[in-house]
């Protein structure tokens, strides 16, 4: 291997600033300590004097006997630097035809759910002739006067959202979650 070549995407990367035959050296144990980077051996140990100079500077040094051993930690240290990705998945929408005023809870939607299911505690958007003027939390689902936890499509509910009274009849609430997958190489 040639020094300083990089794998990887295009988001995260692993960098050989060095590479060389025989045992960890103290000069290893420098160049890892100006890149701030950990020092993998394979087949070889590092000297007495390397691995003293690495605990003392905090460098981590990893050795592996086995190459697929290697590969597979490197493509999980790589994969933890990886942002998350976030998928929305659409559960169902309602379309609000009453509103009432309650003490206590201020403004609910008087709903009916047309496809899906709608879910206590998922993630809503109010849109109004086809522009989206709120995203929020569902902070209550009723069905009749008692809680619920989903309601399906052709049944009637109540729903208030979290800091937002502001809904009209005619208004379409969109219902989704939201799911965070961490993503690997």
């Amino acid at each position: 291997m040639k020094p300083s070549t990089s794998t990887g995407t295009d988001e995260v990367a692993a960098r050989i600033l060095h590479a060389g035959v025989g045992g960890i050296s103290e000069s290893d144990v420098t160049l890892a300590e100006g890149f701030n980077a950990a020092i993998i051996g394979f087949n070889v140990r590092a000297h007495k004097e390397a691995a003293a100079a690495a605990k003392r500077n905090g460098i981590e040094i990893r050795s592996y006997n086995i190459i697929y051993d290697l590969v597979d930690d490197v493509k999980k240290a790589m994969s933890g630097l990886l942002a998350p990705s976030v998928r929305e998945t659409m559960l169902g929408n309602a379309t609000i035809m009453e509103i009432f005023k309650v003490s206590k809870v201020g403004s609910v939607a008087g709903c009916r759910v047309t496809d899906g299911v709608v879910e206590r505690g998922a993630n809503v958007r109010l849109i109004r002739d086809s522009v989206v003027v709120h995203e929020g939390k569902l902070s209550q689902l009723k069905r009749f006067k008692d809680d619920a936890r989903e309601v399906v499509a052709g049944q009637e509910c109540g729903m208030a959202f979290e800091n937002y009274q502001d809904m009209k009849v005619g208004d379409v609430i969109e219902c989704y979650r939201v799911e965070t997958v961490q993503r690997s190489l």
